[in-house]
């Protein structure tokens, strides 16, 4: 079993930053995914970023990607996403969620383990 806390949500302008956390417990190992998805009201919810422990790969969506960074302190066992020039269609509740299976997969049906999830608000 693994352990999934979000937390750094907020409300902020379009343009600013937030960093949002994900801490994890329980059996986490180097092979395991760790993957951030968003889900917005109405909509599906779609892959963000993922990364593995090990750091051997990383992959965004395109509609972060340059804005969005993933990194991990494995020490403390927490993954964060900086996001940087914040837009009004980045609002969501975001997850993280881990696959146990190290393959990498933008498919929310591959992910074993989900968070509760944070609120990101992004006003014009």
């Amino acid at each position: 079993q693994v352990q999934l806390v979000e937390s750094g949500g907020g409300s902020v302008q379009a343009g600013d930053s937030l960093r949002l956390s994900c801490a994890a417990s329980g059996r986490t190992s180097s092979h395991l995914v760790i993957g951030w998805f968003r889900q917005a009201p109405g909509k599906e919810r779609e892959f963000v970023a993922a990364v593995t422990w090990s750091g051997t790969w990383l992959h965004y969506s395109n509609s972060v990607k340059g804005r969005f960074t993933l990194s991990r302190d494995n020490a403390k066992n927490t993954v964060y996403l900086q996001m940087n020039n914040l837009k009004p269609e980045d609002t969501a509740v975001y997850y993280c969620a881990v696959d146990k299976v190290p393959v990498f997969s933008r498919s929310k049906s591959d992910y074993d383990y989900w968070g509760q999830g944070t609120q990101v608000t992004v006003s014009s």
